[in-house]
């Protein structure tokens, strides 16, 4: 039986930005079956099919219209450097009525980055929870209030519509879709492929702008790889402060400014996504799970899961270990963060 993938028109818009115009075709082609099938296809198109600026010194020549929009299962809306969406709220109302319409008859609908304004911008937004990089807050919440804006984010899924942080967060979302569609050991596949890691959660702070430390050897590193090592094993801050030879004072400010967290934070952090990795690759028991990731208990490990993605040890196993049931993919979409 011949496969037929699933298609995406991506919408670039004049200024779109060069990466994330190009991150759609380069992840979703890698996306495959176990015998080579592609499970999707990429087109471009653009208002009236004319060519669009870049903001990289590049001028984009589509192969569709608006058209592309009427038939395809997902839309992506790339990131724009400048334009009326990021300047004074407006968008091309030849553009709005296709995104609308292609949200209207239940098309997935993407943004990466800054293609957030042009979402908002059309109205498809409005009332929702969204994302897009953080040094473009200010502006976004002054000509979008009526959005939900959440900037500590990489990636928001919620359902139909998924919006992405900045450049390599559009990578991220790209593999959370492949991920949902069709399941865990596919999206791995596509990040070997790219070369990139196969999961960042979408809960994951945005890489904020933060000083960097004057001297490598002054920083915690180190004694994070460390205990990264020991995850399976109680760790405490006076043990984390005395591999960096700091007091616990100083180790605790360096640790804030390097990774944006207190140590207990990215302890929990990194044990939830050990566990993760378990429950994905191996048949461990839940229980066998906890102890590995240094929870100790199954109550423990559910508590933090579900307070960090929305669900349980085994749900999380059945939803990534293989691929759902086959569905339409024009209206295929998970309600939550993951």
């Amino acid at each position: 039986m011949t496969l037929v993938p699933h298609r995406i028109g991506v919408l670039a818009l004049d200024g779109v930005v060069g990466l994330d115009l190009g991150t759609p075709a380069q992840v979703f082609g890698a996306a495959c079956t176990a015998d080579r099938q592609p499970l999707y296809t990429v087109d471009t198109c653009t208002p009236g099919g004319h060519p669009v600026r870049s903001s990289s010194g590049f001028r984009v020549l589509p192969d569709h219209g608006l058209d592309l929009l009427t038939t395809v299962a997902t839309v992506v809306v790339p990131g724009l450097h400048g334009g009326p969406p990021m300047t004074d709220g407006t968008v091309d109302p030849a553009v709005t009525e296709a995104l609308r319409q292609a949200h209207d008859r239940g098309a997935r609908i993407m943004s990466i980055c800054t293609g957030a304004f042009a979402l908002a911008a059309a109205g498809l937004l409005d009332g929702h929870r969204a994302t897009t990089h953080w040094a473009h807050v200010e502006p976004f919440r002054r000509l979008y209030p009526q959005v939900d804006l959440d900037p500590d984010v990489l990636f928001i899924d919620s359902g139909q519509l998924l919006t992405s942080a900045g450049v390599a967060a559009g990578i991220d979302l790209c593999l959370h879709v492949i991920r949902s569609d069709h399941g865990s050991e596919v999206a791995n596949r596509a990040a070997r492929r790219c070369v990139v890691p196969p999961w960042r959660d979408g809960g994951q702070a945005q890489y904020i702008e933060r000083p960097v430390p004057r001297s490598p050897a002054s920083g915690t590193a180190a004694t994070r790889e460390w205990a990264r090592q020991q995850l399976h094993e109680p760790v405490t801050l006076r043990e984390l402060a005395a591999h960096a030879r700091m007091s616990v004072r100083t180790f605790t400010r360096h640790f804030r400014s390097e990774t944006g967290l207190s140590p207990a934070q990215w302890l929990l952090q990194q044990r939830t996504d050990h566990a993760r990795l378990l429950l994905e690759t191996t048949d461990l028991t839940v229980d066998q799970v906890a102890r590995r990731a240094g929870f100790g208990t199954t109550a423990a490990l559910r508590q933090h899961l579900h307070t960090r993605i929305g669900v349980s040890p085994s749900t999380y196993r059945r939803t990534f270990r293989r691929p759902p049931p086959s569905v339409d993919h024009a209206v295929v979409g998970s309600a939550t963060t993951a």
